[in-house]
């Protein structure tokens, strides 16, 4: 399905965020400048959004695992046109068996990727153990708006709108009716803190953004 919609992928998440999508990205790089990560794995990493941003700390280097190739080949050629190659490396790989050693990375990130995991604990359980002892978590997600009537407006758009660009645009029903169906399902807040702190994370928190339409998560090992 992802590889279906690589070719619209980045400007359908700039279009229907109203370009906001950059700004949640930019506070996942914001978050992890304290700590001055040298290797970071980025998983699920699609076009490289979000490995491209945390460029910005200058890292030694930045390794953006997907299992959607098509989503790989367009962020290499992102990465190419902004002279990052020798910083970050893109390549298949599956999120939920990581072929990294362990306590191999400074941080590990995850942007709207986790909700896709077809086992979110065995995801969690490989990201933590790949991270080295005193690294830092930061996942990023969609959540739901639990205020009135901000929550109203955005159900209305997520459900029937949204769907409806998506469609048009990217020439693919499924992608665009999985999106809000996938956000409704995944286990947000207090359940989400839950299930990281299974996997093993401590100092676990969360951030709210842009009135709850989505959630930066965070941990340390």
């Amino acid at each position: 399905m992802f590889n279906a919609i690589a070719f619209r992928y980045d400007f359908l998440n700039h279009f229907l965020s109203a370009g906001i999508d950059k700004r949640w990205r930019k506070k996942v790089r914001k978050h992890l400048a304290p700590f001055h990560p040298y290797k970071i794995l980025d998983v699920a990493t699609g076009t490289g959004d979000l490995a491209i941003e945390l460029a910005k700390l200058q890292p030694e280097k930045i390794t953006g695992i997907d299992i959607a190739t098509g989503m790989l080949d367009i962020g290499k050629e992102k990465i190419s046109k902004r002279n990052l190659e020798n910083i970050i490396f893109l390549e298949e790989g599956d999120s939920e068996n990581l072929q990294s050693d362990d306590k191999s990375f400074d941080a590990v990130t995850v942007a709207f990727g986790v909700r896709n995991f077809e086992n979110l604990e065995r995801g969690l359980s490989e990201m933590f153990r790949v991270l080295k002892p005193g690294g830092h978590v930061v996942i990023l997600e969609f959540s739901k708006p639990k205020r009135f009537p901000f929550r109203q407006v955005y159900n209305a758009y997520f459900r029937y709108l949204l769907p409806a660009v998506g469609k048009m645009i990217s020439k693919n029903k499924e992608a665009y009716t999985y999106l809000p169906e996938s956000v409704q399902a995944f286990p947000e807040d207090k359940v989400f803190l839950k299930e990281m702190e299974k996997a093993g994370f401590k100092k676990t928190g969360q951030q709210r953004l842009t009135f709850g339409i989505a959630t930066m998560y965070y941990g340390t090992k």
